[in-house]
C-alpha cells in the first residue's frame, strides 16, 4: 500500500531531522550536486559569452588588446551599472559571496534568500564583464549554496539538513569551477562550516562528485591552467622556499589588512563606495591591464616563464591592490581567484630571483608558480588543507605534496602568527558582529531537528474538567498533559504521571458537595504538580534554536508546530529543556 505524498515527505523530513539521516541526505546531496552544477555551468557559460561578445577575438581574458581610455572608461562604467542597482536595494539584500554565506549559516540555519542570490548571479556577470579585478569562484559559492538551500527551503526541511544542503552546494560549487571535487570538500568543511563529522561529510563528497560529472560532461577534462612538470630538484632549494612562504604570509597579511581598511568605508554611500572601486581598478588598469577580470591567462602565462620580473611585480601590486578595493568597497565579486593571481606572480617572481643565483639548482617558474598560488590562498583565507588539496588535485603529481606542505605551512603561519591576521572571512565576519565558527556545542545542537527528540505523547486539556473526562484522557497515557485556554492557547505544561498519581490518590468524592462529583470540576491550574511554562517552535528547527527559543521565552518546553496550511499550525510533539541538555551531556 502506497503512502500518500504528504504522509511520505513527513516520513522523509522526520527521517531528515535524525543526525544519522545518512540515505536520505544521500539523495539530497545528489539533488544538490546536479542542481548546482547546472547553476555553475550556467553562470560560467554568461560570462565567458559576455565578455567574449566585445573582446578581441571572443577571447573573454584579452583585455590587454583593449585601448587604455577604453579600459579606464569599461571599469567605471560597468561599476555605475553594479551602483544603481545596489543604490536600489536594502543594505541585507546587498549582501553576498562565501561571508553572506557563512552569515546565513550562523544566523539563519542556512536560509539563503533567492534575491541575494539573483544579484550575485547577475551582479556577478556585470562585474566580470566590466573587467573588475575579482574572481568568479567567491560568486559560485554563493549560488551553489542557495540552490542548494532552495531545495530544503522548497520542500520545507528540518534545519539541521538545510545547513548540510548548503555545505554540498558550496563544495559542488568549487568542485565544478576548478574540475577539483576534493578540494571542493575540504574548502566546504574547512573554510564555511569549520568542521568535520561523517553524517556531513559522505553528502558533501557526493554533492561534489556528482557536480564534477556534470562539469566533465558539458566541459571535458580540462584543467582550469595549463600546469608544467612540476618537480623539486633539490633539497638545496628547502631554505628558497622557505623565504617564499615568508613573503607570501607577508603579502597575504597585507591583502587582508587592504580589505579591511577598504571595507572600514562601509558608512559612505553605496554608489561612491562601488565606483571607487571601479576608478581604482581602472586606472590601475590604464598601466596594468592584466589585472582586469579573471586574470587566469595571467597564472598560465608566469607559469609558462612568459612575463618579466618587473612586470610580474607590477601586476603583484595593482592586483592586491584592485581586488582588495573590489571585495571590500561591495563589488559582487570573489577574492579566491585574485589570491591565485598574485600568489602566481608572487611565486614568478621568486623563481626568476632564485635562477640568478643557482640557475642549475632551481625547479622551473611553473613549479614556483604553483606553491605561491597554494601558500596565498592558504594564507589569505586560512584555510592550509584546502590548498594543499587544492594544488595537488590540480597538478595532478605527488611530487609537489612535500615542498607545497613546507610552504603552505609557513605562510599561514606567518600572516596569523607574525601579523596576527585571521581569514579575510572571518575578519569580515567580524565587521558584521559575529562570532565565527559557533561553539562546538552549537554545531552539535544544531545538527539534530527537534521532531528526532520530541515526544509525541500528549493530550490537549481545558483548565477546568470532569473528573471522568480527565481520566478518560489519561487512559492513553500521555506522557505530557497541555493544559490550553479558552482560545485554544498553550497555558502550560502539565507532567501526564503527576496528574495520575493525584487522581489515584484523591477519589473524586473528596472533593464533591453532597457526594455529586459532577458539582466539583477539577481545575489542573490548583492541583498540586510540577509545570512547566512553554512556547512554540516550527517543526523544522534544530535543537540549538529550541534551547534558544526556550533561554528568551525563559520556558522550560517547547511545542512543535507542523506548517500545514496558513495560520494552522498543529502541535505534533513537546521537547523539554531535560531532554535537550541531557542530549547534549550524553551525545
Amino acid at each position: 500500500m502506497r503512502l500518500p505524498r504528504a504522509a511520505s515527505l513527513d516520513f522523509f523530513r522526520r527521517k531528515l531531522a535524525d543526525v544519522e539521516a545518512l540515505p536520505q541526505l544521500a539523495l539530497l546531496a545528489v539533488i544538490a550536486g546536479l542542481l548546482t552544477g547546472g547553476v555553475i555551468l550556467l553562470f560560467r557559460f554568461l560570462i565567458e559569452g559576455v565578455i567574449g561578445a566585445w573582446l578581441p577575438d571572443g577571447d573573454y581574458e584579452a583585455y590587454e588588446a583593449l585601448p587604455p581610455l577604453i579600459r579606464l572608461a569599461i571599469a567605471i562604467g560597468g561599476a555605475l551599472l553594479i551602483g544603481v542597482l545596489l543604490a536600489r536595494l536594502r543594505p541585507s539584500a546587498r549582501r553576498v559571496g562565501v561571508v553572506h554565506v557563512m552569515e546565513r549559516l550562523s544566523r539563519h540555519q542556512g536560509y539563503l534568500p533567492a534575491r541575494n542570490a539573483l544579484l550575485q548571479f547577475f551582479g556577478g556577470i556585470i562585474a566580470l564583464g566590466s573587467g573588475q579585478s575579482g574572481g568568479r569562484e567567491g560568486p559560485s559559492v554563493h549560488l551553489g549554496a542557495a540552490a542548494a538551500s532552495a531545495i530544503g527551503q522548497i520542500f520545507r526541511l528540518p534545519n539541521n539538513s538545510l545547513r548540510t544542503l548548503v555545505a554540498c552546494g558550496t563544495a559542488a560549487a568549487i568542485a565544478s569551477s576548478f574540475n577539483t571535487p576534493m578540494a571542493g570538500v575540504i574548502f566546504a568543511m574547512e573554510v564555511v562550516m569549520m568542521e568535520y563529522t561523517i553524517g556531513s561529510f559522505i553528502p558533501v563528497i557526493i554533492a561534489a562528485v556528482t557536480s564534477t560529472f556534470l562539469t566533465l560532461l558539458f566541459l571535458g577534462n580540462e584543467p582550469a591552467f595549463t600546469v608544467a612538470p612540476l618537480q623539486l630538484m633539490s633539497l638545496a632549494e628547502t631554505p628558497f622556499i622557505v623565504l617564499a612562504g615568508i613573503l607570501t604570509g607577508a603579502s597575504a597579511a597585507a591583502f587582508i589588512a587592504l580589505t579591511q581598511r577598504f571595507a572600514a568605508l562601509g558608512d559612505r554611500p553605496i554608489l561612491v563606495r562601488v565606483l571607487l572601486a571601479g576608478a581604482i581598478t581602472g586606472v590601475l588598469a590604464l598601466g596594468v591591464p592584466q589585472i582586469m577580470g579573471i586574470g587566469y591567462d595571467t597564472v598560465g602565462a608566469a607559469m609558462l616563464g612568459q612575463i618579466e620580473i618587473s612586470m610580474l611585480l607590477l601586476i603583484l601590486v595593482a592586483k592586491l591592490v584592485a581586488s582588495a578595493a573590489a571585495s571590500g568597497l561591495g563589488l559582487p565579486v570573489g577574492l579566491i581567484g585574485p589570491t591565485l593571481v598574485i600568489g602566481a606572480c608572487l611565486g614568478g617572481v621568486m623563481a626568476r630571483v632564485g635562477h640568478w643565483f643557482e640557475p642549475s639548482q632551481m625547479s622551473s617558474d611553473g613549479f614556483y608558480v604553483m606553491l605561491g598560488m597554494s601558500a596565498m590562498m592558504a594564507a589569505v583565507l586560512q584555510a592550509p588543507l584546502a590548498a594543499l588539496v587544492s594544488v595537488l588535485e590540480l597538478t595532478a603529481n605527488p611530487n609537489v605534496i612535500l615542498p607545497a606542505m613546507l610552504i603552505i605551512v609557513v605562510a599561514t603561519m606567518v600572516t596569523s602568527e607574525v601579523f596576527k591576521a585571521e581569514s579575510v572571512f572571518l575578519s569580515t565576519l567580524r565587521t558584521l558582529g559575529l562570532e565565527y565558527p559557533p561553539s562546538p556545542v552549537t554545531q552539535h545542537l544544531s545538527r539534530v531537528g527537534v521532531t528526532s527528540l520530541m515526544d509525541r505523547a500528549f493530550v490537549r486539556l481545558p483548565p477546568e474538567l470532569s473528573w471522568d473526562e480527565c481520566r478518560a484522557a489519561l487512559d492513553k497515557s500521555p506522557r505530557w498533559v497541555l493544559i490550553e485556554n479558552e482560545k485554544g492557547e498553550v497555558r502550560t505544561l502539565l507532567d501526564g504521571a503527576d496528574l495520575k498519581v493525584f487522581l489515584d490518590d484523591n477519589p473524586a468524592d473528596e472533593y464533591a458537595d453532597d457526594d455529586d462529583e459532577e458539582d466539583v470540576p477539577l481545575n489542573l491550574l490548583r492541583i498540586p504538580a510540577m509545570r512547566k511554562d512553554v512556547t512554540s517552535l516550527d517543526s523544522r528547527a534544530t535543537l540549538q534554536e529550541a534551547l534558544v527559543s526556550l533561554r528568551k521565552a525563559r520556558a522550560e518546553a517547547v511545542c512543535v508546530r507542523r506548517y500545514s496550511a496558513p495560520m494552522i499550525k498543529p502541535i505534533i510533539g513537546v521537547v523539554t529543556r531535560e531532554q535537550i541538555d541531557s542530549y547534549r551531556e550524553v551525545r
